[in-house]
């Protein structure tokens, strides 16, 4: 799954869903969408942050104060170039997507900053994506 998958990554999607980096501020793509929908993990499609969850932290990426689902993103703790940060993957396939700080609004005070090219928008009214063939998004494994 994870290898055909992958496969059909760009270099830049590549970059920072497998080798954990990060794009440059202001340059993603959904930064500024202001359009109602579903933020889904590029890589496997599982739905991870709701539009209404968006908000603008004049960081340079999008930002969300809650996930779709707390059981679809993992965070892990990150202590490399001399800093400590939680970094926040998907939790089904593991693609890297950001990182999560302790500096956001209410209800959460989450501020979980994300990589454009981690994710695929899904506008409400259409369905989510069902990259693994499992009859939904969040579907168990087929068979």
């Amino acid at each position: 799954m994870h290898a055909r998958l992958a496969a059909e990554l760009d270099a830049d999607e590549r970059r920072v869903l497998l080798e954990h980096g990060t794009e440059q501020a202001f340059c993603g793509v959904f930064l500024d969408n202001k359009l109602d929908g579903t933020y889904c993990c590029r890589l496997c499609g599982l739905p991870l942050f709701r539009s209404d969850a968006k908000f603008d932290s004049g960081t340079g990426w999008p930002s969300f104060f809650a996930p779709y689902d707390i059981g679809h993103v993992a965070v892990h703790r990150d202590t490399s170039y001399g800093m400590t940060r939680d970094v926040i993957v998907c939790a089904r396939c593991g693609s890297h997507l950001g990182h999560v700080f302790p500096d956001g609004p209410p209800p959460t005070g989450g501020r979980h900053c994300l990589n454009s090219v981690s994710l695929s928008f899904t506008a409400d009214g259409e369905a989510l994506p069902d990259l693994l063939g499992r009859g939904s998004p969040e579907g168990a494994p087929a068979g």
